[in-house]
């Protein structure tokens, strides 16, 4: 039985959401045929979420129609308000996004019910209901009055709203919005796997939804973001990036925010994306962690040749946008719950339980000895 480690390369089902190619020596990530610069460019995050929830791109009375309902699904119930209230100030915000999930589950007598309609009903509630609970609880754990969603701002708009207190400025609020476009999906990434594999039991969608939390909150996966805003702390001047990633090369140590399972010798198409927001923002705010950025990948680029990944660049945006570092992975989440939603969609409908095999390497044919006998 031939093993490959960590399920490398192997294609475990078929997908309309998103795909990533290789063309012509650059990388091409699409979300339902879309290429992810055009979105970025072009589109709202509620506009993508559209997209990967229902297939094709919204005509302007549609997309009114769901930023609409988005809006009346963003307050949370005073049940999930009062749980968030009652968690410990030290916990991590993650964990305090997941519980919520699961929380809202109890409250949704429609739970177990995974045909289409029902499942949309839930989908455009989590994705309402996200960076709400991620604002609520930042403020709660801060002892700051809740800023309730403002129904006249949109979505990215809202959510730095709502954590601030103040309303946005437009590349401020633009970056966000971009930034949870490029994060809406990427394939079988590791947190949307655990999702299909949970979907693939014909769990409900919160428990997926509260399964892929769980996976992105590794550092391998979405926490990678906040092991690079603790990097560029670190080296906290330009001119110490150089010494600082050659010390850690040769100490066989990782350099977070660099490489990835799919781009290989290719740059990934959202860091590109990213570049020119953090940059954006460097000229607004603070241009230190950017310009550390830059000097730190000149230098693994130098000693290692490799690229950096979406979570390099991400740091410095969300620094910039004054979120703190123990959220960053939340931001992740608020992006990628369109993704996710759309993936557990789509595993229901044509579903075939995930179960793959591992080969044994362990013992065999042990003779069992009585516990009176054993020394």
């Amino acid at each position: 039985m031939e093993v490959l480690e960590g399920l490398k390369d192997v294609v475990v089902c078929e997908s309309e959401i998103s795909r990533i190619v290789i063309e012509n020596g650059e990388a091409v990530l699409e979300y339902r045929g879309y290429n992810i610069h055009d979105l970025a460019k072009h589109s709202t995050y509620e506009e993508v979420a559209y997209l990967l929830l229902y297939g094709e791109l919204p005509s302007k009375s549609e997309l009114e129609l769901f930023s609409e309902e988005l809006k009346e699904r963003r307050e949370l119930p005073p049940q999930v308000i009062g749980l968030l209230s009652s968690l410990s100030p030290f916990s991590h915000p993650m964990v305090a996004l997941r519980t919520s999930v699961s929380y809202l589950g109890t409250l949704d007598k429609y739970i177990h019910h995974i045909d289409e309609e029902k499942s949309l009903e839930k989908a455009k509630n989590l994705i309402a209901k996200l960076p709400t609970i991620v604002a609520y609880f930042h403020r709660i754990r801060t002892g700051q009055k809740l800023i309730h969603p403002n129904d006249e701002l949109d979505h990215a708009e809202n959510f730095l709203y709502m954590l601030h207190g103040e309303i946005p400025n437009e590349v401020e609020s633009r970056a966000l919005d971009v930034d949870l476009i490029l994060h809406a999906d990427h394939e079988l990434n590791a947190s949307t796997f655990a999702a299909r594999v949970a979907a693939s039991t014909l769990a409900d969608m919160y428990a997926c939804v509260v399964a892929a939390t769980g996976t992105l909150m590794g550092p391998l996966h979405g926490g990678a973001s906040q092991k690079v805003m603790e990097m560029l702390r670190e080296v906290a001047v330009p001119w110490r990036a150089e010494s600082y990633v050659k010390e850690k090369l040769e100490r066989g140590e990782r350099i977070m925010g660099f490489g990835h399972r799919v781009y290989k010798k290719v740059i990934d198409p959202r860091t590109i994306e990213l570049k020119t927001l953090a940059k954006k923002l460097a000229e607004l705010k603070d241009p230190r962690w950017y310009k550390i950025s830059e000097a730190i990948e000149e230098a693994v680029r130098k000693y290692k040749g490799l690229l950096p990944n979406v979570d390099f660049y991400s740091a410095s945006v969300y620094a910039n946008l004054g979120i703190p570092d123990d959220m960053f992975i939340c931001i992740f989440a608020l992006g990628r719950i369109a993704g996710w939603t759309a993936h557990i969609i789509e595993q229901y409908k044509d579903n075939t339980l995930i179960r793959p095999r591992a080969k044994y390497v362990g013992p065999i044919r042990r003779k069992y000895i009585p516990i009176e006998e054993r020394g």
